[in-house]
C-alpha cells in the first residue's frame, strides 16, 4: 500500500527510477530505430538488435523495483484538480505500467518462438515459449503495435507533466526532478 505522508516529493528511489526508466526508454526505442541503417544481419544491426533486447529485459526487471518503491515509500498527495485530470492521469500510468511489463515479455515471447537466445548483460535467459514461426509472428504484430502506442503514451506523460510545470504551475514536476527543489 502506498504511504500518503506529509512529503512534497517522491522518493530518491523512485526519482532515481524514474529517469533510469527514461534512459532505457530512449535506448530501448534508438536502438531498434538506429538498426535499419544497416543491413539485415551485419554486425552493426545485430548489435543494435541485442541492445534493443538487453535494454528492453533491463525496463522489465527495473519495473518490479518501481512498484515495490511505489507500494513501500511515501507518495505526495494528490494534486486537487478535477476529477477527469485524475483519472486521464491514472490511466496514463496504469497504460505506461502495462507497457514496461508487457512489452519486454513480448520481445522475451519473439526471441523463444523464434528459437533465438535471450540475451541480457552477456548472460542468456531461458526460453519461455516453445519454438513457434507462428506464434513469434503474431506475438511481433503485437509487439509493434506496442511500440508505437509507447512513443504515444510517453509523448502524452511528458506533455502532461511540461503543461503541468509551465500552465498550471502547480508543482507536479518537481515532485519527480532529482536534486533539492
Amino acid at each position: 500500500m502506498t504511504h500518503r505522508a506529509a512529503v512534497s516529493r517522491y522518493s530518491t528511489v523512485s526519482i532515481a527510477l524514474h529517469w533510469l526508466m527514461l534512459a532505457l526508454f530512449i535506448g530501448v526505442y534508438a536502438a531498434i530505430e538506429l538498426r535499419e541503417f544497416y543491413p539485415r544481419g551485419s554486425d552493426a544491426g545485430e548489435a543494435m538488435k541485442a541492445w534493443h533486447f538487453t535494454l528492453g529485459l533491463s525496463v522489465f526487471a527495473l519495473v518490479w523495483l518501481r512498484i515495490v518503491a511505489r507500494l513501500l515509500m511515501p507518495t505526495p498527495a494528490p494534486l486537487n484538480e478535477p476529477a477527469w485530470r485524475s483519472l486521464a492521469a491514472k490511466g496514463v500510468h496504469l497504460a505506461l505500467y502495462a507497457l514496461m511489463i508487457g512489452m519486454p515479455l513480448a520481445g522475451w515471447v519473439i526471441l523463444s518462438a523464434e528459437g533465438n537466445a535471450i540475451p541480457f548483460w552477456g548472460f542468456s535467459l531461458p526460453a519461455i515459449a516453445p519454438v513457434d514461426r507462428n506464434l513469434a509472428h503474431n506475438v511481433e504484430e503485437l509487439h509493434e503495435l506496442g511500440g508505437t502506442l509507447g512513443y504515444w503514451l510517453i509523448g502524452l506523460h511528458a506533455a502532461a507533466s511540461l503543461f503541468h510545470h509551465y500552465v498550471l504551475k502547480d508543482g507536479l514536476m518537481r515532485r519527480m526532478m532529482p536534486g533539492p527543489v
